[in-house]
């Protein structure tokens, strides 16, 4: 360990140059990187020149906390999203003193040795010491579409071309059969892909469509709040005003109304809710993906795992005519095989004998310091031999034929220490073992398979499978001699099943309710036995009922048309013994047919299923490097409620950006149209520039970010999946917008007229507009944190953030007004209480009409 981390510090991190990122320093100088800012700031500096030096410096200091603002917002969801990539950093598998240890890729050094299994996507160039059919896609690297065959044991000039060096291995290429063990000999830049990707440094991380949708929004709503601005001031100018206080009001106008803040905030809003996603044990790798999350409405999901604990138990083995049972649970090796209720001496059954061998030693996992690491069906397996008192010791292994998902089935050949014997094991699905044994043993004889007899042996794994159980099965042969890689798998002697449970999580049962009731499928894609999986279906709800109409097999799926299939999907919710190519074609013809699909996997073979998917959901724990590669978002838990808390975050996320805009927009459109309407009904300036600017700092601000971060409304997975093609503007929403600003409008302006008539004074009148447009942000605020139900449907007041902001603004607006101090630098002067009460009441007796305009509104679009 002390080698490696010195090591460590003379070679660097294993990882490629990053771009330069933006220092802090420059992430607060982007904040008035504003045509509307710096316009501002020019005319703060006319002001000063002609001599008006307090609103000057007022207008200054506002716009610095705006970008103190806007720079902390920013800071806080690049570092959100920093953790977020180092959490779904790549890993892999070394040898250090002895021992094998997963650590993240970045920190191997050069002398590691790697260890190399199917799916890996290799961490570091590497010398091979040894290769067991390995083979490697090198596309990445040298544009070669077939895999290349790896030999440990070839010695190769130095001078050998990259495509033919077959005793390397090279970082960023993936191993696609067999497993092997490397040298470490290059890490990082130092890699050929190190070296290639260093000539394409530079490149700019691209923003989300929705950030880009909003950005083009914003612009938009920029040009229109110009021209209103423009308009607005040339007015002004008309009625009398002078031209630098037309300008610098009609300036604050266009900054009020233009949501500069909304980048930073659906920016913010993304990477908070995907620091929720990760505490929740979902790692989102691509942003875009949480947009897409709002819209799922078919879920295809693995069950072991995923729907189930992975902790699978044998719990009864078929051999010789005879059903034994299991005892212990979990991976305890303490536990009895008994027969009819009684301890048994295997080595008197050797039917029974082999089938425990074949599943020990047929097997990649194994026991390391009291751990067991490994396939957790394989664990089982070993648990099951240990408990019978086997010793894999005994035996050494000298070739394998890896497990694949084609052939289903894995075979090794071992030699016994003790007498020099071979053995050939095969363990994989009935189907397979079946058609590679020729013979099957019963207690100690050896006898030709008959159809008869392998009818019979369907009916038992099927009875077994009734029982949830998942079964596999077990082929053996002796041999004096070590038979060729193309002799292992022929003239098998079948000898018996194994059938384990892996039960059901209980927390998915609720999460499979949830997703009905938001609208959401979910469908079970499997490679266990169709009752095995109609069974653990049932018992989570994802079936009502143990009927075989809700289920098909892969070779009932290859019998049926693309048509007929997709009539099949609108009843069939579980997929039985199918292959990632089937996942594949599902995948395809569900999003034919207009669904937004999320997948699961976590072989290398299910990386086309996951990137045909809108969402490719890997598993964090059992899943290849390749999966993680090719999907959306890892589970860190490979559970499948947190799938369902991955969706509700999304939908969460989307929804508060929508809250965001439904408050902002309400408020700086209900600006214009009382500045507005003033002009036209020929009433005196009703906002100076100063107020608009500080109106702007308080509501873009702590409200409006606390909006950004709201919890999730009671009925978010009640309502159907949002259609993929909404955007954030939807005609509910502008319907919303529309009403709330007119509302305000409507309840402020006389407020003004009746202020400016009863005093006579026009800094009064102005003082209690001001007052009352930030009173009016509270309703408005509360308001919004729903477009769908009404404030008396959920708790108001369950965002303490916004409850804080809302305190912030009330107390700020309180101090600025009533203290003497202030009034001067902000144009203000001390109101009655009167006014502060006629005000409070104005702003809650809004919350009555806009509520039951939302009522409507609601009714009248469903988006």
């Amino acid at each position: 360990m002390k080698e490696a981390k010195k090591r460590f510090e003379i070679y660097g991190p294993n990882e490629l140059e990053e771009s330069p990122k933006k220092s802090p320093l420059k992430l607060f100088l982007a904040q008035f990187a504003n045509v509307l800012i710096f316009i501002l700031l020019v005319a703060a500096g006319i002001s000063l020149l002609v001599g008006d030096k307090i609103e000057a410096v007022v207008i200054l200091l506002i716009i610095l906390a705006c970008g103190i603002l806007g720079f902390l917002q920013e800071w806080k969801a690049d570092k959100a999203l920093a953790a977020l990539k180092e959490m779904a950093a790549p890993e892999a598998v070394v040898v250090r003193e002895g021992k094998h240890l997963k650590i993240p890729a970045r920190e191997v050094v050069p002398g590691d040795i790697l260890v190399l299994t199917a799916g890996d996507k290799i961490a570091a160039d590497v010398r091979l010491v040894e290769s067991v059919n390995l083979k490697i896609d090198e596309a990445p690297l040298t544009g070669e579409s077939i895999p290349v065959t790896k030999d440990a044991s070839l010695i190769l000039p130095p001078e050998t071309p990259l495509p033919d060096r077959r005793n390397m291995a090279f970082a960023g290429t993936t191993v696609i059969n067999g497993r092997g063990l490397g040298l470490v000999v290059a890490t990082g830049k130092a890699t050929e892909f190190g070296k290639i990707a260093h000539m394409l440094k530079g490149v700019e991380e691209e923003k989300t469509p929705l950030e880009k949708r909003l950005a083009v929004i914003g612009r938009w709503l920029g040009v229109l709040s110009l021209i209103v601005a423009a308009v607005a001031a040339a007015f002004g100018i008309m009625r009398g005003h002078s031209w630098l206080e037309m300008f610098l009001w009609g300036v604050s106008l266009a900054v009020a109304a233009v949501p500069e803040s909304l980048p930073a905030v659906v920016t913010a809003a993304l990477a908070i809710g995907v620091s929720r996603m990760a505490k929740r044990r979902a790692i989102v790798k691509r942003l875009p993906a949480v947009e897409t999350l709002g819209s799922t409405t078919v879920i295809c999901t693995d069950k072991t795992g995923t729907l189930t604990k992975n902790e699978m138990t044998v719990k009864k083995i078929w051999a010789g005519d005879k059903l034994f049972e299991v005892t212990g649970a979990g991976y305890e090796t303490q536990g009895q095989i008994l027969y009819q209720g009684k301890p048994v001496d295997i080595f008197h059954h050797p039917d029974l004998y082999h089938t425990l061998l074949v599943g020990l030693l047929c097997n990649d996992a194994r026991l390391e310091d009291g751990k067991f690491i490994g396939d957790p069906t394989e664990i089982a397996l070993l648990v099951a031999g240990l408990k019978a008192g086997l010793k894999p010791e005994a035996f050494e292994r000298v070739a394998e034929v890896p497990f694949d998902s084609d052939r289903k089935r894995m075979s090794v050949v071992v030699r016994e220490r003790a007498n020099g014997r071979y053995l050939v094991l095969t363990k994989g699905s009935l189907e397979s073992i079946l058609d590679v044994s020729s013979h099957y043993q019963k207690d100690n004889q050896i006898l030709p398979f008959t159809s008869k007899e392998k009818q019979k042996l369907v009916q038992i794994t099927d009875n077994l499978a009734d029982e949830a159980l998942r079964v596999m099965a077990f082929a053996f042969r002796e041999t004096e001699h070590m038979p060729s890689q193309t002799e292992i798998e022929k003239d098998l002697i079948f000898c018996g099943l194994q059938g384990m449970i892996d039960p059901p999580r209980p927390e998915v049962r609720e999460a499979v309710k949830k997703c009905k009731e938001a609208g959401i499928r979910v469908i079970m894609i499997t490679g266990d036995y169709a009752k095995t999986a109609l069974a653990i279906g049932y018992d989570l709800g994802i079936v009502s009922e143990r009927s075989s109409g809700f289920v098909l097999t892969a070779k009932e799926v290859e019998t049926f048309s693309d048509q007929e299939l997709k009539e099949k999907l609108k009843e069939v919710s579980i997929f039985a013994r199918v292959s990632p190519s089937h996942k594949l074609r599902l995948v395809k013809l569900l999003k034919e047919e207009g669904h937004v699909v999320a997948m699961t996997g976590d072989g290398v073979n299910d990386a086309p299923a996951l990137k045909a998917a809108d969402i490719g959901i890997a598993m964090g724990i059992t899943g290849t490097q390749v999966a993680k590669e090719a999907s959306d978002i890892i589970l860190a838990d490979d559970n499948f409620a947190t799938i369902v808390a991955a969706v509700e975050e999304g939908r969460t996320i989307f929804d508060n950006i929508k809250k965001y805009m439904l408050f902002l927009l309400s408020f700086n459109l209900s600006e214009i149209l009382v500045l507005i309407a003033g002009f036209l009904k020929g009433l005196a300036l009703p906002l100076t520039a100063i107020h608009i600017l500080w109106i702007n700092l308080v509501t873009n601000g702590p409200p409006a970010l606390a909006l950004g971060v709201d919890p999730p409304s009671p009925d978010l997975m009640k309502r159907p999946p949002r259609p993929p093609e909404e955007g954030v503007f939807t005609r509910r929403l502008v319907a919303l917008i529309t009403v709330f600003s007119v509302l305000i409008a409507l309840f402020l302006l006389p407020v003004f007229d009746y202020a400016l008539s009863s005093s006579q004074s026009v800094i009064f009148a102005q003082t209690v507009l001001f007052t009352g447009f930030v009173l009016m942000a509270v309703a408005v605020a509360y308001v919004s944190r729903s477009e769908y139900l009404n404030i008396w449907k959920f708790n108001p007041f369950a965002n303490k953030w916004l409850n804080l902001s809302v305190l912030f603004m009330v107390i700020s607006q309180v101090v600025i007004v009533q203290c003497p101090f202030f009034n001067k630098y902000l144009h203000t002067v001390s109101i009655p209480g009167k006014w502060w009460f006629i005000l409070s009441a104005l702003a809650l007796f809004y919350l009555f009409p806009a509520e039951l305009l939302k009522s409507l509104i609601t009714r009248l679009f469903r988006y």
